[in-house]
């Protein structure tokens, strides 16, 4: 990532073409956090050197968590084990929250402890707004105490809009790869099953209405799934399992 957002070029790109950049480049929902998040952390760190993470939640369950380097990311596994912190404060609140240094602060005792372990001083967190399906939350950790005043924070809420269109359209691709996944799935075993079907129909010598009727009662009685059971008859007759032929 270095000779993406190394900060001390000077003919280096904005975060906003950088921002296209990596979502033009495909990846993944969690290589693309990390890319954010280091791009967050160079962009924020000009001055000063911070760290970042960029947590996302999917689906209320699913969550991918990006860091600007493996501390960062050691440490804001502790935050979320804890279950407390300027990180949840913020995504509950839907708000900024900021620690200016740690070793002052009366909240959070039991996380603010270990970021002084950590050798933490100084903080604050950003909740994202992505969409109904997925919540995120973006934060700049430093080692200095008070590193975060007003004109550092205009910049990462500047930044984190930046950061939650990047992510808003990151994650609606994602559900659309997801949801053509699960068609071509849903269709391929369609497939199998409509060849069993027939197998059956001949077999028996009946209708196709008995004859999925006959494969429903038998994947019941076998407990097995119906997708799977067809695949068992089509695997019987030493045949090859039938393919779904799809357009590019």
């Amino acid at each position: 990532m270095k000779d993406i957002v190394d900060a001390s070029d000077p003919h280096r790109e904005s975060a906003a073409e950088l921002l296209i950049r990596l979502l033009a480049s495909e990846h993944e929902l969690g290589r693309l956090a990390d890319e954010l998040a280091a791009l967050a952390a160079a962009e924020i760190g000009q001055d000063s050197s911070v760290s970042c993470a960029i947590t996302l939640v999917r689906n209320r369950r699913a969550t991918i968590v990006g860091v600007s380097d493996e501390a960062t990311g050691r440490f804001d596994e502790i935050h979320t084990d804890l279950d407390a912190g300027p990180r949840m404060e913020a995504q509950k609140t839907r708000s900024l929250i900021r620690i200016d240094d740690a070793e002052d602060e009366k909240r959070w005792r039991g996380y603010v402890d270990i970021a002084v372990l950590h050798g933490l001083r100084s903080m604050v967190a950003v909740p994202l707004d992505i969409d109904d399906t997925a919540d995120a939350t973006m934060s700049f950790y430093a080692v200095q105490p008070y590193r975060f005043g007003e004109q550092t924070l205009l910049a990462v809420q500047r930044l984190g809009k930046l950061v939650e269109r990047s992510l808003r359209v990151a994650v609606r691709t994602a559900r659309f790869a997801e949801a053509a996944e699960h068609r071509q799935r849903a269709m391929e075993s369609r497939t199998v099953i409509d060849v069993a079907v027939g197998i059956t129909m001949a077999q028996a010598a009946c209708s196709q209405g008995e004859a999925v009727a006959i494969l429903k009662e038998a994947s019941s009685h076998r407990n097995i799934k119906l997708r799977t059971l067809a695949g068992d008859i089509v695997a019987s007759l030493d045949q090859p399992e039938p393919t779904t032929p799809f357009a590019d």
